[in-house]
């Protein structure tokens, strides 16, 4: 198997409900639809998480740094590539890009998953069945930096907003969806970055899980011009459950 057919490709057309009030893809939209191309290349390798249930392991997202370079439009088409890009014990990274119908590279992101045992919710080391695809990935030279997620500390809460996971919140593991923490954490914004504002970093950290009925503080302070970091905090046990940091424009 060569490094080329170790990734997958697949185009989009951004549609009416993926769009913001600027006719432009909303970050949540894009993640997802590089989340739909990462499901669909481990499907393809039969290392989903159904394939993985038999081994009680199955991966959880733990970081992501997204750059992006331009918002795609309402209608545009794009072309979203990813590829896994390596093994440390209990973590895998993949790099995702997104093209324009110019080749143009529209947005980037790596990424970090830590494999999880399912019966007891601790860090599993990957078995040697996933590994054999090491040998397989392309050049590191090719890689994009690990995502690193160093954050400064919360000295202030300048805004800060309340949301309960409901229902349909919750992914196909009935957990909170990943991209609905990236959702409430921009969510307590000032309403000027919201609605004019362009983000062009994400840097997330997710460091627990949120399950149905949770409680959470969606909370953000201003660093520096056009620098937030924004954590959300479990209600219940004051535990932050994510941490991230985004840089606008």
């Amino acid at each position: 198997m060569s490094s080329k057919s170790l990734g997958y490709e697949e185009a989009f057309i951004i549609r009416t409900y993926e769009i913001d009030n600027q006719k432009k893809a909303t970050i949540q939209a894009l993640i997802r639809l590089m989340q739909e191309a990462a499901m669909q290349n481990v499907m393809k390798l039969k290392l989903s998480v159904w394939d993985m249930q038999p081994h009680h392991i199955s991966w959880v997202l733990l970081r992501k740094d997204l750059r992006i370079n331009r918002l795609p439009s309402l209608g545009e088409k794009i072309l979203v590539k990813t590829i896994p890009t390596g093994f440390e014990k209990y973590f895998s990274f993949r790099d995702f890009r997104i093209f324009d119908q110019q080749q143009q590279l529209l947005a980037y992101s790596s990424s970090s998953w830590l494999l999880m045992n399912t019966l007891t919710r601790k860090m599993a080391r990957i078995p040697e069945f996933i590994l054999q695809f090491g040998s397989k990935m392309p050049p590191s030279d090719t890689y994009l930096p690990r995502p690193e997620c160093r954050f400064p500390s919360f000295e202030q809460v300048d805004i800060e907003e309340n949301f309960r996971v409901n229902w349909h919140h919750l992914d196909f593991n009935q957990h909170l969806n990943n991209t609905q923490y990236i959702a409430w954490m921009l969510d307590a914004m000032p309403k000027e970055y919201l609605q004019n504002g362009t983000l062009k970093r994400l840097e997330i950290q997710y460091r627990h899980e949120c399950k149905y009925q949770d409680m959470l503080w969606a909370q953000t302070q201003q660093i520096g011009d056009k620098t937030f970091i924004h954590r959300l905090i479990n209600q219940e046990n004051q535990q932050e459950v994510a941490f991230a940091k985004t840089l606008w424009e």
